[in-house]
């Protein structure tokens, strides 16, 4: 069966074709590692797991990759200001090794909780250092580098086609480039390929390198990485559309100036995660977290069914009362499938159906409506029913092959932990609250708080 995707490179829906017959490599842009993950955050590695499982269901092997950004990042990322995870060190007095490491370790505990699967390569940008300096040398001897007071920069001005991803011609972009702080720089849009050192402090990240002691600036890291796990080219690299202009543009400028080749065949971006229909700021306390969402008694998958609400090239609104709206459904279909009878064999016609919907551009909100129909179609045996819904699951992880038939028995301690957080609640003591929750939670039952009171669910 044929699989379209967008390519935001073509600006056009492109049959695939892989390099190797069989075969999908795919490079996703992580998270850099100094503060949680949002719910937004998590719309780009959602999408990624949809598509690598797409891709699987498909009978392809795929390699899929997601990097670790634990150094160069700056807080602007036109490489100016201050690395994000020396500046968390400073505000928090953890070493920024520490914050990497359990930023990372949060980042990975929630992806489990969204049933995203694991990748194949999670490569730390401080674990390939070498591959990056190596990089940066191949771009220093063909000239396309320059170094100013405060590091080694890329020349964008060598390259007709810098900004191809984004649909801009080099001077539009540099048009449109704000007054930047680095007055050294040849052009607003030179970026960093390794920062120097300040001479007046010692940094608790940096590296001897041939042009002093310093770390790699932020676009250079995915080049040097998805080269080493994936090749030069590869099939696909994904991320957020915020990445289109600066990031991924610089990756291709370094990766393609270096090796003469493309970086990515297939270049695919999911849209914002808007909250009430506004923008997602820590300044507007909404940058929710996956506890966020547990505190007010959701179950993660619930944000992920809630996800296949909306085409991943579309903007998504988040409010309480969709996610209201989806664990309820999620929890109707979990309930369905307990009800059914196990059965080995597969509606065909349905499968067809729902391969033809997410093949196409990943379109899950149509695949899900074919799920819908067929639940509802009295046509299809309960068995079969049953074996079609755990093929769909594939794809979209919802965890419908873990749940156990039949009504589940609440141990006598659960059933004591609810009624004295039923009277905490009461009394508003919302500490010993949260703190009972949890200790449920350990006995393997989700809370909802409705306006009905307490309902429990075991977790799935």
């Amino acid at each position: 069966m044929d699989i379209k995707l967008y390519n935001t490179l073509s600006r056009q829906k492109e049959s695939f074709k892989p390099i190797i017959d069989g075969r999908v490599g795919i490079y996703t842009c992580g998270p850099t590692v100094y503060s949680r993950a949002s719910i937004g955050n998590f719309r780009s590695y959602l999408f990624s797991d949809l598509l690598r499982r797409m891709f699987e269901l498909n009978g392809f092997l795929v390699k899929q990759v997601i990097n670790i950004t634990d150094v160069g990042h700056l807080t602007s990322d036109a490489s100016e200001g201050e690395d994000k995870l020396e500046k968390a060190s400073k505000a928090t007095g953890e070493t920024a090794w520490d914050i990497a490491k359990k930023y990372t370790e949060l980042f990975l505990q929630d992806m489990e909780r969204l049933n995203i699967l694991r990748p194949h390569e999670l490569p730390r940008a401080t674990d390939h250092i070498e591959g990056q300096i190596e990089l940066v040398k191949v771009l220093d001897k063909k000239g396309f580098t320059y170094q100013t007071s405060d590091g080694i920069y890329f020349d964008t001005s060598r390259l007709a086609d810098y900004g191809k991803l984004a649909g801009q011609k080099l001077e539009d972009k540099q048009e449109g480039a704000r007054v930047e702080v680095n007055e050294e720089k040849k052009n607003p849009t030179d970026f960093a390929l390794w920062k120097f050192s300040p001479k007046d402090a010692k940094r608790q990240m940096e590296w001897e390198s041939p042009w002093g002691i310093g770390f790699p600036g932020w676009h250079i890291e995915c080049s040097a990485m998805s080269e080493e796990y994936l090749g030069v080219p590869f099939d696909i690299h994904t991320g957020g559309i915020d990445h289109i202009p600066v990031h991924h543009t610089n990756e291709i400028a370094q990766t393609e100036s270096a090796r003469e080749k493309p970086l990515a065949n297939v270049w695919m971006h999911n849209a914002f995660l808007l909250v009430d229909n506004g923008k997602m700021s820590k300044s507007l306390g909404n940058t929710y977290s996956l506890d966020d969402l547990q505190a007010r008694g959701f179950d993660s998958i619930a944000y992920r069914y809630f996800f296949f609400g909306a085409h991943y090239r579309v903007q998504q609104n988040f409010t309480w009362e969709a996610l209201e709206a989806s664990q309820n459904a999620l929890h109707k279909l979990q309930k369905i499938v307990k009800g059914l009878p196990k059965g080995a064999d597969v509606n065909e016609e349905y499968k067809s159906r729902f391969m033809e919907r997410i093949n196409d551009d990943l379109d899950v909100p149509g695949a899900l409506s074919v799920l819908w129909t067929m639940i509802k179609d009295d046509n299809v045996a309960p068995e079969l029913k049953y074996a079609t819904l755990i093929k769909f699951d594939e794809v979209l992880g919802l965890g419908l092959s873990n749940l156990e038939l039949g009504d589940v028995e609440v141990p006598e301690e659960v059933h004591e932990l609810l009624d004295l957080r039923a009277k905490a609640r009461a009394e508003k003591n919302w500490e010993l609250s949260d703190q009972i929750r949890d200790k449920i939670l350990e006995l393997g039952f989700e809370i909802s708080d409705g306006q009905g009171g307490q309902t429990i669910e075991p977790i799935v």
